[in-house]
């Protein structure tokens, strides 16, 4: 697992957990649903995530050029980043 994979997985555990909170305990547990979406948009936007620091100290890699076949000039990444 490679620090995008982490993120994305953490983020869809997030968003499930806390759906389920909502709909077992209380619907203010959406708020993290929403907290959730928001760090996700913006991280689209601005391209950073403080999650992104916190799996790169957990130790997972760093997304490599053959894990991502489309990566290139054209889409905006250069060989090697995620």
């Amino acid at each position: 697992m490679n620090i995008e994979q982490g993120l994305r997985f953490i983020a869809g555990v997030v968003i499930l957990v806390s759906l389920s909170l909502a709909v077992t305990f209380s619907p203010y547990w959406l708020i993290l649903t929403a907290f959730a979406g928001l760090n996700l948009l913006q991280s689209g936007l601005t391209n950073w995530c403080p999650m992104v620091a916190v799996l790169k100290w957990l130790g997972l890699p760093a997304c490599s050029s053959h894990e991502h076949p489309t990566a290139s000039a054209a889409s905006g990444r250069r060989a090697g980043t995620c």
